[in-house]
């Protein structure tokens, strides 16, 4: 029997500190994790950054501030699959607050059947997923302390025109796979009073 092993391009530019990079890494060497390449999205980190600074500025862990997970991306200039929810969707943001290090939040996010499907790709619409962007932010006069942002997304296909060797024109592909299942993390948190489980309505 053999061991997949996650290939993880540019590790130490997937989190904003030691602490973030370290949950990167075993993000993706979880013996569990189901993907086979994990691509770090600088991008994807600069909105992590700037998600742990706004909950650390307000004092608390929420997926909605500033608009949902999937639309912080979209705002960013990312393109998500077709597919993905719109307004009020979360297919690719964990947080957590409480946890000083990569081993405790990492403990704790397994923990939670919802982060963990998402993290480690245990769905089929997860295990796709191949963007990763991780940010760590600590302010002892906060609630929490620590704060933690984790995203993991597909971007919508592109393809490069190859007509000539100068060309730098890209597309996007509308993906023709659909899923049965098509999961909704909703607002999920984990802190270290435990996991917070809210539902939206759809």
């Amino acid at each position: 029997m053999t061991t997949q092993s996650t290939s993880f391009a540019n590790p130490v530019t997937c989190g904003n500190t030691e602490q973030a990079q370290a949950l990167s890494l075993l993000i993706a060497n979880d013996k569990g994790q189901k993907r086979n390449l994990l691509q770090c999205n600088p991008t994807l980190v600069e909105l992590a950054e700037a998600k742990v600074k706004d909950m650390a500025d307000r004092g608390l862990v929420s997926h909605f501030l500033g608009g949902s997970p999937n639309t912080r991306i979209r705002n960013a200039g990312l393109s998500l699959p077709e597919y993905y929810g719109k307004a009020m969707s979360n297919q690719v943001e964990a947080l957590a607050g409480g946890y000083t290090t990569a081993d405790d939040v990492w403990y704790a996010l397994k923990r939670s059947t919802s982060h963990r499907q998402h993290l480690l790709g245990e769905l089929p619409f997860y295990e796709e997923q191949d963007q990763i962007g991780i940010a760590f932010h600590k302010d002892f006069s906060t609630p929490h302390v620590e704060y933690w942002a984790v995203y993991v997304t597909k971007l919508a296909d592109t393809a490069t025109s190859l007509e000539d060797d100068n060309s730098s024109t890209t597309l996007l592909l509308k993906r023709q796979k659909r899923f049965d299942h098509v999961p909704d993390k909703g607002l999920d948190i984990v802190t270290e009073s435990g996991n917070i489980i809210l539902k939206t309505e759809l």
